[in-house]
C-alpha cells in the first residue's frame, strides 16, 4: 500500500492559513527547498482540497527548469472538489464524491508517495479513516495570530494519536517535525 504524507506550514500559534503571505523567517541556505524537493521526487500523486488547488493552480504551471517545479507539473494531481469542473493544470482529476473512498483506492494502487499540501477538512476526514501515515509540520518562528478557527490547525474532530519520527532544523528557525500516524 502507498504512503499519504501530508505536509504544512504552520505557525507557532497554530495558523497554517496564507503561510505565502508570512514574512521570510530568514536564509536557509536551500535547506528547505531540499527538503520539499525530497518529498517531492519521492511522490507521483498529489492530493489536494480545492482551496490549496486554487492556490497552486496559477503559481506552479508558471515555473519550470527545476526539479521541484517540473515535478508537481508533471505528477498525477488529485482536487477534491463538488463545483471544479474542468482544472487548467495538467493531469488533475477531480474527485466529485466520496474522496475517501477515491483515495483509499488510490493508496492501493501501485506506485509511489502520495503527497498532500495543506489542512482542512479533507486531511481530517482522510485521518478519520486511518488514510494518513505521516505528518510533516513546518514550524516558522513567528506569530501570526489567525483571524478564526478556519486559519487553524487544530479543530474539533477524532483524536490522532502520533510518534514523532523525524526533527529537522532549518537555518532559518523554521523545524520540520516528522509525525507517524498511529
Amino acid at each position: 500500500m502507498r504512503r499519504l504524507v501530508n505536509s504544512t506550514y504552520i505557525s507557532l500559534d497554530g495558523v497554517i492559513e496564507n503561510p505565502h503571505h508570512w514574512p521570510a523567517s530568514g536564509p536557509d541556505g536551500g535547506q528547505g527547498e531540499a527538503v520539499q524537493t525530497e518529498l517531492l521526487l519521492a511522490s507521483d500523486a498529489l492530493v489536494m482540497g480545492r482551496r490549496t488547488y486554487d492556490g497552486f493552480a496559477p503559481v506552479w504551471p508558471t515555473r519550470s527548469g527545476d526539479p521541484a517545479s517540473d515535478r508537481i507539473n508533471a505528477m498525477a494531481k488529485y482536487v477534491v472538489s463538488s463545483t471544479l469542473t474542468d482544472p487548467e493544470w495538467n493531469n488533475t482529476t477531480v474527485i466529485g464524491t466520496d474522496p475517501v473512498a477515491a483515495i483509499e483506492k488510490l493508496k492501493n494502487e501501485p506506485g509511489e508517495t502520495i503527497l498532500q499540501y495543506g489542512f482542512g477538512q479533507l486531511t481530517h476526514a482522510l485521518l478519520d479513516h486511518g488514510l494518513v501515515d505521516e505528518i510533516r509540520l513546518w514550524f516558522h518562528p513567528l506569530l501570526v495570530r489567525g483571524g478564526g478557527v478556519s486559519d487553524l490547525l487544530f479543530r474539533e474532530g477524532s483524536l490522532t494519536r502520533l510518534e514523532l519520527d523525524t526533527v529537522t532544523k532549518l537555518d532559518s528557525g523554521i523545524v520540520i517535525l516528522g509525525y507517524q500516524v498511529r
